[in-house]
């Protein structure tokens, strides 16, 4: 096992997917792929973008995501783990599952948020369409697990 791909979303289960990734690259040397999926840009997905004002506060979230994102980078590559963090933007899974064939992972470890029936019916579960699709095993770590930890 070479490559690992984890997935955050800076959520409670993050730290929890987090922990476990780190252990898994330890007994494996494997190289950490921090994958954070923003959503895309109004302007990609056909809406209007709006005023600066609305423009500058999304640049400004992008950039706070994007140092957060680093910073948890840098303090896997202090505890002696190979970590590369990427901040991407589209659509969640499909950017994922892109990032896992491109980087040629052994694994994919992410968290799943435990939304209800009728959120899954209309949005969809990213976990369930990453498990479904991805050519690399997935272990993916129930919400409840963050509620205890």
């Amino acid at each position: 096992m070479q490559n690992i791909i984890v997935p955050i979303d800076f959520s409670p289960i993050s730290e929890v997917v987090l922990d476990i990734a780190k252990i898994l690259a330890q007994c494996f040397s494997a190289r950490l792929w921090l994958i954070h999926v923003a959503s895309p840009d109004p302007d990609f997905v056909g809406y209007d973008a709006g005023p600066q004002s609305v423009r500058d506060q999304l640049a400004e979230h992008l950039r706070e995501e994007h140092q957060r994102l680093q910073a948890t980078a840098a303090e896997l590559r202090e505890a002696g783990i190979e970590t590369t963090a990427l901040l991407i933007q589209g659509a969640t899974a499909d950017k994922i599952l892109a990032e896992a064939d491109h980087h040629a992972a052994d694994l994919i470890v992410m968290g799943s948020h435990g939304h209800g029936a009728m959120h899954r019916a209309l949005m969809g579960s990213v976990s369930e369409r990453v498990l479904r699709k991805a050519a690399c095993p997935v272990t993916i770590i129930p919400h409840q697990v963050a509620k205890t930890a």
